[in-house]
């Protein structure tokens, strides 16, 4: 399997890029619009993290400058309806930590905005995801806390979603509060 790509940028478009190793192969890597921003100028040197996809039919790689993206990007292909051309437009669409906020929020309409995404799979993303990306979300926060205790008391992780999302306390024992008033109703 391969994980990781170093060598010289010898072409470069938004949605791909070539790169030359010292070995003399040329790997062609499908990549999002913030490692296309984040890549050099063709010639320059880079080191790009790779996911490989295998199919009947193709060997496809597709790069990341930063793992954050490339982890996301082999959690969102599981996802039923999603395949790595998807994913790349979501991680071209937002960030992972916007993401993460969209999917713990449960906003479907943001998700739907995306390029090959509808309603249903924007939904079915949310349901399959919660509870999984919170890591993407950065530093902690009351919110993903309170999203911690209410899994463990058994609450399903769309339901958990979408309760946060109308919370307005600050504080990890408030939210829980007002989530379970919420999730009660």
């Amino acid at each position: 399997m391969i994980i990781a790509i170093h060598g010289e940028i010898i072409a470069k478009e938004a949605w791909f890029c070539d790169i030359l190793t010292a070995g003399g192969v040329a790997y062609r890597l499908f990549i999002t619009l913030t490692t296309f921003a984040n890549l050099g100028a063709i010639g320059d040197k880079a080191k790009l993290l790779a996911s490989q996809i295998v199919r009947e039919d193709s060997l496809s790689l597709f790069g990341f400058v930063e793992a954050a993206e490339r982890d996301l990007f082999e959690q969102l292909i599981k996802v039923t309806g999603i395949g790595p051309k998807t994913a790349i437009a979501i991680l071209s669409t937002y960030r992972p930590a916007q993401f993460a906020e969209i999917v713990a929020s449960g906003d479907e309409t943001a998700l739907a905005k995306v390029p090959g995404i509808g309603k249903k799979t924007a939904s079915l993303t949310i349901v399959q995801l919660g509870g999984k990306v919170e890591t993407f979300a950065g530093a902690g926060g009351a919110k993903k806390d309170a999203f911690a205790a209410l899994e463990t008391l058994g609450y399903k992780a769309a339901e958990i979603a979408k309760a946060l999302a109308k919370c307005k306390a600050e504080n990890t024992a408030e939210i829980i509060k007002e989530a379970l008033k919420i999730i009660r109703k």
